[in-house]
């Protein structure tokens, strides 16, 4: 699925306005249509019969979509109040028409504050709420709304409250970054209306699954409106992780032909998360997978593992004398790896140029000095960092990040991964429930576990070693970096989702073999 920015969508809407595939005014009927068909298919008891609406719209288009939406539920028979913010005279030529449509069924009232204040408790029986205020091109915090959201919100809260439906974007939230605009402190009901349903059109924007996005609107539903689509920048595109095809080879003489994978361990008591990351990396199908611990954790090690290889590696000068083998062809540094260690094997193994993921310590080893990690970087490689372990590498990157967003379109989580590729020339997988993917050209991916794919407990201790070695068994497989980055998030998530709450780490790599099997129905 493609997700696209505020300017991507209005590209496409404009061309096909200019080539006269379709009017402006045809795109608002077919929005707001697409906004009631899209409430009465998630409340059916909605359409059963006539009930009361209200209606903001703001002073764009998306307010003509809000004044469809009245029109059309006004002839479906129900009671519809309707509030315009702005000026009718400054509407767009397409919205003027709608409002003027609607005047001729209802009234219009100028909303406020002030007007709006004490809503709720006066309107009891409403139970439905249109947010069609401010759509994909809002660019700043709503000012002089902050008691009409606070209304909306609190009604939503209240037993029996109304549903609350934001055409497009909840007002108030970016619709590239998924961060609410303007937000002060960690309430985001003083800065953003929060939806249960939001319809968008076309396609879902990047700030409907990013950050904060999923939070603020509820369930999300897509309704085409009857655009083919047109040419954007091929690089700017962000896609959604699809699900891979067939992962399982049907072919391969031997074990070699499916790759050797070697797993740098720590000291005594710290080998469990390269333990983890092995597994994840056999049971993706690395033919063979490799622990190396230090020699004085060499026992307890080979007390854990059966069909997981042993290989003593004490220093630099051990690791370089065992990389000395061609047939090791993806590397995996950093779970329980221990920064001092980190420190002297990372420049050994980017030396060798095999295909690499790095992680955990093998990324914090080098917060003091991350462009001298960096420069040892290649293109085979592929950083896996939290947000914390991000912001030690790229701290000017998250800085700006962490800002607070007083304008749109905001700084977001893809434009840093993308920043961040772009600076340590490798691919960049910036892990969290809106996992980013990019690579150094700009390509870039979401695999977000939200909505219907959200997997909360997947936030436990060990999961991101397991991911690391799913992605260097498919490294060892001899998937470029992009694609075993995309294919492990997803089926990091895929497995969560098949084992469900009370997952813990080890269950990941056993979860594999079902997930695995029903890709190849």
């Amino acid at each position: 699925m493609e997700l696209l920015t505020s300017a991507q969508m209005r590209a496409i809407e404009g061309a096909a306005i200019a080539s006269g595939e379709v009017t402006g005014l045809e795109l608002m009927e077919r929005a707001g249509r697409g906004v009631v068909e899209a409430v009465f298919e998630e409340w059916p008891d909605l359409a059963a019969g006539t009930e009361r609406a209200v209606v903001l719209c703001g002073p764009g288009n998306n307010g003509g979509d809000g004044f469809v939406v009245a029109r059309l539920l006004r002839e479906w028979g129900w009671e519809v109040e309707v509030f315009l913010y702005g000026d009718a005279e400054k509407l767009p030529p397409d919205a003027r028409v709608n409002y003027e449509r609607w005047r001729g069924m209802g009234a219009v009232q100028a909303l406020s504050d002030e007007g709006f204040d004490g809503y709720a408790e006066d309107h009891a029986g409403t139970v439905l709420a249109v947010d069609a205020l401010f759509g994909t091109g809002l660019t700043r915090p709503l000012k002089g709304l902050g008691h009409v959201e606070m209304e909306l919100n609190d009604m939503q809260a209240m037993p029996g409250g109304p549903h609350v439906v934001a055409v497009d974007v909840p007002s108030g939230l970016c619709a590239d970054s998924g961060r609410y605009l303007g937000m002060d402190g960690e309430n985001p009901f003083d800065t953003c209306i929060m939806a249960n349903l939001t319809v968008s059109f076309h396609a879902a924007k990047t700030g409907h699954v990013l950050a904060d996005g999923p939070g603020g609107c509820g369930r999300l539903v897509v309704k085409g409106i009857g655009l083919t689509g047109a040419d954007v920048e091929g690089a700017g595109i962000v896609a959604t992780v699809p699900e891979p095809g067939h992962l399982v080879g049907k072919h391969g003489r031997h074990k070699y032909s499916h790759g050797h994978a070697l797993i740098l361990a720590g000291g005594s008591g710290k080998g469990g998360a390269a333990r983890m990351a092995a597994r994840g990396a056999l049971r993706i199908g690395a033919g063979l997978v490799t622990v190396a611990p230090t020699p004085g954790a060499l026992q307890e090690n080979a007390a854990r593992l059966d069909a997981v290889m042993l290989q003593a590696v004490g220093d630099g000068d051990a690791l370089a004398r065992v990389l000395e083998d061609k047939r090791i062809n993806a590397l995996c540094l950093g779970p329980g790896l221990g920064l001092e260690r980190a420190r002297e094997m990372v420049p050994v193994a980017l030396r060798v140029g095999r295909a690499t993921v790095l992680d955990a310590d093998a990324l914090t080893a080098f917060g003091d000095d991350p462009q001298a990690l960096f420069a040892m970087l290649h293109e085979g490689c592929v950083l896996t960092p939290h947000g914390g372990e991000f912001a030690r590498l790229f701290p000017d990157i998250a800085e700006k990040l962490a800002a607070p967003p007083v304008s749109g379109p905001a700084y977001s989580k893809v434009d840093a991964a993308r920043e961040a590729a772009a600076r340590a020339s490798c691919v960049v997988l910036f892990k969290g429930a809106d996992t980013v993917i990019a690579a150094p050209d700009g390509r870039c991916a979401l695999n977000a576990a939200v909505y219907d794919r959200a997997v909360p407990w997947l936030a436990t201790a060990g999961a991101g070693d397991v991911l690391a070695g799913v992605i260097t068994g498919l490294l060892a497989r001899r998937f470029s970096a992009m694609s075993a980055a995309e294919t492990g998030a997803w089926l990091h998530v895929e497995c969560a989702r098949a084992f469900g709450p009370g997952l813990i780490a080890e269950d990941l790599p056993e979860a594999l073999p079902s997930v695995l099997r029903g890709l190849e129905v």
